[in-house]
């Protein structure tokens, strides 16, 4: 069982769009709400959620991408592809973990009694400029390896599938 075709299409071409949109998407939120505590705020359970999401279309685009590696002929680029494609889910993991850990301390942070002097996320300073500085190198990690693993998939899928000029159109 695996994820094949989807209408006739490969699924690994439609699901690798998911990642493609969800992983940047994840890691420019978990950037904002670790530097902007009001952005956090906002966006509330949304964040981990979100993350999540990503994290769980990178196996799914992986497995659908192993699948149509069985149905293509062997490349140095397919395998190129499918190399860096493996790499992404390092990636995706520590997005959510970083997500979930940043929603949790500033949900700490909001919901302590106000009496007493929470050790929360705006208060804690050296918890604060770890997160953000996790928050960076994971979220900048991450996309740059989802446009590495993109271009290396479009060099594969196209190298030689166009020509560089023009095709003159015939006339019938």
């Amino acid at each position: 069982m695996g994820l094949g075709l989807i209408n006739g299409l490969p699924a690994h071409v439609l699901l690798v769009h998911v990642v493609v949109v969800l992983v940047p998407l994840a890691a420019l939120v978990l950037v904002s709400c670790a530097c902007l505590p009001r952005v956090g705020r906002r966006f509330g359970l949304a964040m981990p959620v979100l993350a999540l999401a990503a994290l769980v279309s990178v196996p799914l685009a992986t497995e659908a991408g192993e699948w149509l590696e069985r149905h293509v002929e062997g490349d140095p680029l397919v395998r190129r592809h499918t190399e860096l494609g493996d790499g992404l889910l390092p990636w995706a993991v520590g997005l959510f973990v970083l997500a979930a850990a940043v929603w949790w301390v500033q949900r700490q942070a909001t919901t302590a009694v106000p009496d007493r002097a929470p050790a929360g996320w705006v208060r804690s300073a050296p918890v604060r400029t770890a997160a953000v500085v996790l928050s960076l190198l994971v979220g900048v990690g991450s996309t740059v390896q989802v446009y590495r693993i993109g271009e290396s998939g479009a060099k594969a899928a196209w190298h030689d599938g166009y020509s560089a000029t023009a095709h003159p159109r015939s006339e019938g």
